[in-house]
């Protein structure tokens, strides 16, 4: 192999490549990719050639991916990904000014949203993305700075900051308590009751707490979102444990109550995590240093 062929194929040809696998035809891929057809079927050529094999069989006008085509694209595709997220997070760090975060929904919507006009009140020129994203991915796969986890510091290859532990408490409507004549936590063991669905065992953790260890196999119906589960308390379908910080409005409007103060707490707490390099991202430093602010003053 000559001293040309040690180095990567064309980035034209390769981008050409993945849009033509991935649509089935030239004509689509030059579309894509704002080329002529011919000038698609050269760019393919150039690659085939590079490569000394064919990606595509061709009959006629149609083509389609050989073997070799198909398992040289399903590698390929990943790495441009990340070479277009790589490009777009070192373009943002150059502007220093845009975040992506992804956040758990009804920490975002309760919690973080009803903050972020203190945000743009202290950093007025920083645009901040939010997402939703419920389990822990690849912040630098998926174009993020950073997220909203809560569990252990265990997100891999990401720096933690911790923000804050929760206290779960149980709700209902009150309508709901006194139809089902709930006076003592022991009354809940023959009552509908509703889970959320990353923390089915939080009922048992819940009555341990209360002294009650001879708690038979809870069944129930789970929601993913607190926000949902509240909901569906608030609706008279059943109790619930959710984290006070969640509920507040409902609390004091009173179409959720607190039946017993006995709360439940863990080890788990919310973090915000950032990739490895976040402090050569000032956006992302003065981010951090908010967040964690807001996070101190939490009432919880």
């Amino acid at each position: 192999m000559n001293e040309g062929r040690q180095h990567l194929p064309p980035m034209a040809a390769l981008n050409t490549f993945v849009a033509a696998a991935r649509l089935g035809s030239f004509s689509r891929a030059g579309d894509h990719v704002g080329l002529t057809q011919s000038a698609v079927s050269k760019q393919i050529s150039i690659l085939e050639d590079w490569l000394q094999m064919p990606l595509f069989e061709r009959r006629g006008r149609r083509v389609t991916l050989n073997a070799a085509g198909q398992a040289y694209a399903e590698q390929i595709r990943p790495a441009l990904d990340r070479i277009r997220s790589a490009t777009e997070q070192a373009l943002r760090r150059r502007e220093g000014r845009e975040l992506s975060i992804a956040t758990l929904p009804s920490f975002g919507m309760r919690w973080l949203a009803p903050r972020l006009p203190g945000l743009t009140e202290r950093h007025a020129g920083m645009t901040v993305n939010f997402a939703l994203r419920s389990f822990p991915f690849d912040l630098r796969d998926e174009g993020f700075d950073a997220a909203i986890h809560f569990g252990q510091p265990d997100w891999p290859d990401a720096s933690h900051l911790f923000l804050f532990r929760e206290e779960t408490v149980v709700v209902a409507s009150p309508a709901w308590l006194e139809a089902q004549a709930v006076t003592s936590p022991r009354d809940l063991l023959r009552a509908p009751l509703l889970f959320q669905s990353s923390r089915r065992g939080a009922w048992t953790r819940w009555f341990a707490g209360c002294g009650i260890m001879d708690v038979p196999d809870l069944k129930g119906p789970t929601f993913e979102q607190f926000l949902m589960l509240a909901q569906a308390a608030a609706s008279g379908l059943g109790a619930a444990l959710v984290p006070r910080f969640l509920i507040d409005p409902e609390l004091r409007s009173g179409t959720l109550v607190m039946p017993f103060a006995q709360g439940l707490t863990s080890d788990d707490a919310y973090y915000l995590v950032r990739r490895p390099d976040w402090e050569n991202d000032p956006a992302l430093k003065a981010f951090s240093e908010w967040i964690v602010e807001e996070a101190a003053d939490n009432s919880i």
